[in-house]
Formats: structure tokens, C-alpha cells, sequence
């Protein structure tokens, strides 16, 4: 387990609609009320300063799988594009020059969202429904998926929207549909999933979600892809999606912008989502993250941001 200093920047406007934030190094989150960094409010920024509130023992799962890390000009689709993650993602991802296709449900939340950026594909698809996965990969290099929903009842579990539907049955299709040629799999699952029958992890898998995101593990750990998997604690900062503690509170990680890596399920705490979406970017560039589970949590200090040397040596030594 090694601490370096790491968290990131939201990158990317998307639309015409940003362009009427004003430019200045310090931001007041209109969430928060808090003070945003300074590395925060380039132009390159402003659509993602709209929506902030700011293992080695899984190695026996490794498989013979078509190996590669991604470069600039590749396409990623990402899953959950609309969720407080995926939006920092296809961010992040779009300004460092990759192409991206996002999977939506509702393509007029993610138009509304992301506008029509420069290399954004928007495909809409329901995961629960296997059938509709079929033609989503069409020129994709590789798939991140964050989907996810609350722990304990609430609005987001209507429509069929719970932790075995969103978690299990529409991960495990998405993990099906994928071609066995794609570079990298990346799943988001969470801190507490080999620990779901323990205090206090035992609290929040009460509707089982816990149980469903370890199952996709071992779906996607068993499927020939070659994977990887991030485990963050609960999640602060924003975009705001999820109905939960910290986004009552409007959590943010404040100084809290190094992190905390450690293979498999030994971390406790909360992630920055910020932090967090730069982690899922690295491991693109990574072959140290190739086929291998981490635990991420965020701590005091400044942090790497896009520093991939920094990532690499972070993966390297957990």
C-alpha cells in the first residue's frame, strides 16, 4: 500500500451554455457554497464546474485475454455517462483527446448534459435489456462502466432501478455483450463488497447491493476480458446524483485530495469523485492495472492530478 498525493481536474465544456461562466482562479460552487481549486477553472472546465459540489490474491483469476493499455484517439464507451461519476469521466476523457461513446437510458438528459461535443457519441441502450447491447460496441477500444444506485430505497430504485437490477442484471449483461477483442473492461463496484457480512458493510448491503457489485466481480474476473476493478469508499464531491449521506450534506473531500490505494478490500473511508474518474482514466494508460482489483480512498494532501507517472507508481506498489 503506498499514499501518493492524487485527485484531478474536471476538463471539458460541452456546450454553448458554459461559455457564459466567468473565468477566474477561484470558483464558488453553487451546490457547496465551498471554494473550488484554482486548477479547476481553466475553459477547459467550465461544464463540470456547472454539476460539482465540488489484487494480488485476485491474481488466480487472471486469464489469457488480448492485453493493451489505450492512447489518445481510442474509444471508450462509458456506462452510466450521465451518473456524478460518469460526467467527471467523459470529461476527463474527451480533453485528453479521447473519443467517447455514452451509453444513456435518457439521451435528452445526456444532450442536456454534454451538448455536442467534439468526438461524443451518445447511444442510447437500457442495460437491464441484453438485446439492445448488441450494437453498442462498434468501434470501441474499451468500456468503463459506473453504473450504480442508492443502497436503501429511494427514487432512483423506480422504473426497476434497484441494486440487483442496476448492479447485477444490467452489469452482467454488459459484461456478456463485450467483446472479447476490447483493450479493457473497467468496473466500479465499492469498498465493503468481500465484506458484506461484517459490521458495518453488513448495514449497507441490506437490499444487497454489496452482494450483486461482488458478483459482477466475479462475472467480469471469470469472463476472458481483460479487467479491472476499482473499489472506492462512499463517494463525495460532485456532480450530485445519488441519494445518500453525503450528498445530503453535499460532502465535498476538501483537503482531503491525496489517495490511498491498496489491492483488494482492506480500505475504509470516502472517495472523491474527482479523484476517482481520473483513477478510471489512468488505468487506460496502465498496464500495471491490467487484470487487478484496487481499493481507493481519498486522504489529506494535494495530489498527482494528471500525472500518470504518479498513477503508475501508486498501482505499482498495491
Amino acid at each position: 500500500m503506498r499514499t501518493l498525493n492524487a485527485a484531478s481536474t474536471h476538463h471539458v465544456a460541452f456546450s454553448s451554455r458554459a461559455s457564459r461562466l466567468t473565468s477566474c482562479s477561484c470558483l464558488t460552487s453553487r451546490v457547496t457554497g465551498s471554494r473550488l481549486p484554482a486548477s479547476l477553472h481553466s475553459s477547459g472546465n467550465r461544464f463540470l464546474r456547472r454539476r460539482m459540489g465540488s489484487h494480488a490474491k485476485h491474481r488466480q483469476h487472471r486469464v489469457s485475454t488480448v492485453a493493451g493499455t489505450l492512447e489518445p484517439g481510442k474509444c471508450t464507451l462509458v456506462v452510466g455517462a450521465t451518473g456524478g461519476v460518469g460526467q467527471v469521466l467523459t470529461g476527463k476523457l474527451l480533453d485528453r483527446g479521447f473519443k467517447v461513446k455514452a451509453l444513456s437510458r435518457n439521451p435528452e438528459k445526456a444532450r442536456e448534459l454534454f451538448g455536442g461535443a467534439k468526438n461524443l457519441e451518445l447511444v442510447q441502450g437500457d442495460c437491464r435489456e441484453a438485446s439492445q447491447l448488441q450494437k453498442v460496441f462498434d468501434g470501441v477500444d474499451a468500456v468503463i462502466c459506473v453504473l450504480g444506485t442508492s443502497a436503501f430505497p429511494s427514487a432512483r430504485w423506480k422504473g426497476g432501478n434497484g441494486p440487483e437490477q442496476t448492479d447485477f442484471i444490467a452489469t452482467g449483461n454488459l459484461i456478456r455483450a463485450t467483446p472479447k477483442g476490447v483493450k479493457r473492461f473497467v468496473l466500479v463496484t465499492s469498498a465493503g463488497v468481500e465484506r458484506f457480512n461484517k459490521l458495518p458493510f453488513s448495514i449497507l448491503n441490506l437490499f444487497g447491493v454489496l452482494k450483486y457489485k461482488r458478483q459482477s466481480e466475479e462475472l467480469l474476473m471469470q469472463s476472458g476480458l481483460p479487467y479491472t476493478i476499482l473499489r472506492p469508499g462512499r463517494l463525495t464531491d460532485g456532480p450530485y446524483t445519488s441519494y445518500d449521506l453525503n450528498t445530503l450534506l453535499q460532502a465535498t473531500a476538501g483537503n482531503r485530495q491525496d489517495i490511498q490505494v491498496a489491492a483488494g478490500d482492506e480500505l475504509n473511508g470516502e472517495t472523491s469523485r474527482i479523484a476517482l474518474a481520473e483513477a478510471l482514466l489512468q488505468s487506460l494508460l496502465l498496464s500495471e492495472t491490467e487484470n487487478r482489483v484496487f481499493a481507493l480512498t481519498s486522504t489529506e494532501g494535494e495530489g498527482p492530478g494528471t500525472d500518470t507517472k504518479k498513477w503508475q507508481g501508486l498501482f505499482q506498489t498495491s
